[in-house]
């Protein structure tokens, strides 16, 4: 499916048309899943960079463009007890917005997906340590059975015997797929820094690359068209560049405002303003017949 791109803003054709038929009240808005990814740093001589990977052409959402590690809530994590360090169940739902059930499963869905997608996992035998080593086929078995959900992450976290290290998060922003999207998200975003002893691969069925990149440099290739990005991503990178460790960005994200970022559209002098509010580079007017400029 062809995007038309803005810099390298992924902008699906088909968007026009369903933007028409939401305003005229044709089109009905799914209610959004419920998911979380992570922004995965570490320092180098060179400075700090985030790990990404670039979705397959041929996913139906987002080909080709670059992303960090995420997926869905998964509802079985809501309730299970688990073994859990850092801010409480309850300091987790205030921050996000959701009850303390809700919490513990997008916390959930961060890490898991985290390692689901580059094979590193943000938890460890004892409240105050992270596993140094997810390689090997022991490991490799268990993150099969997570990816094909046989097992839940809570149920992979207590057979193992792991605590999940909630502190090792910073909840960052957090963005709604717009209305007029057949397949939408409630995503909160977080940081996170690669523990010691783990490495990243390109564990994930759905991504054909995966880079280590200073966040500066991927949001000017994005720019020259270069790397194809959704908003809420080419956003994130340009928040993140200022900082200049990865500790300094998670000492960052508790201040961070999580009102959550919602793209509207209007019609307005014959054609549609699509924008997202606060922010205006990725704001659209769309000729009702034609492409956005």
């Amino acid at each position: 499916m062809a995007n038309v791109q803005a810099g390298g803003q992924w902008y699906p054709p088909e968007w026009p048309e369903r933007i028409r038929a939401l305003a005229e009240g044709t089109l009905t808005p799914v209610a959004p899943k419920r998911a979380a990814t992570v922004m995965l740093l570490k320092d180098t001589a060179d400075g700090t960079v985030v790990h990404m990977l670039r979705r397959r052409t041929s996913m139906a959402f987002a080909g080709g463009a670059y992303a960090y590690p995420g997926g869905g809530v998964d509802p079985r994590d809501d309730e299970r007890h688990i073994r859990w360090a850092g801010p409480t169940r309850a300091w987790w739902a205030d921050r996000l917005g959701v009850d303390e059930t809700g919490a513990q499963a997008i916390v959930c869905a961060a890490v898991r997906e985290t390692y689901e997608e580059a094979g590193v996992l943000l938890a460890g035998p004892t409240a105050d340590t992270v596993v140094g080593d997810t390689t090997g086929d022991d490991w490799e078995a268990d993150r099969a059975a997570l990816v094909a959900r046989e097992v839940s992450f809570a149920e992979f976290l207590d057979r193992r015997g792991l605590v999940l290290r909630s502190d090792l998060l910073g909840a960052w922003t957090r963005w709604i797929t717009p209305e007029f999207e057949p397949r939408r998200y409630d995503t909160w975003f977080f940081v996170a820094a690669l523990p010691e002893g783990q490495r990243t691969r390109n564990a994930s069925t759905e991504a054909d690359r995966t880079v280590w990149i200073a966040p500066r440099e991927a949001a000017a290739a994005y720019d020259k068209g270069e790397l194809l990005m959704m908003p809420p991503t080419i956003s994130t990178l340009r928040q993140l560049s200022p900082y200049g460790s990865a500790a300094e960005a998670l000492d960052a994200a508790p201040a961070r405002d999580l009102t959550p970022v919602l793209a509207t559209a209007r019609l307005e002098d014959g054609e549609i303003v699509l924008s997202w509010p606060g922010h205006d580079e990725f704001t659209k007017h769309i000729p009702t017949g034609g492409a956005p400029a």
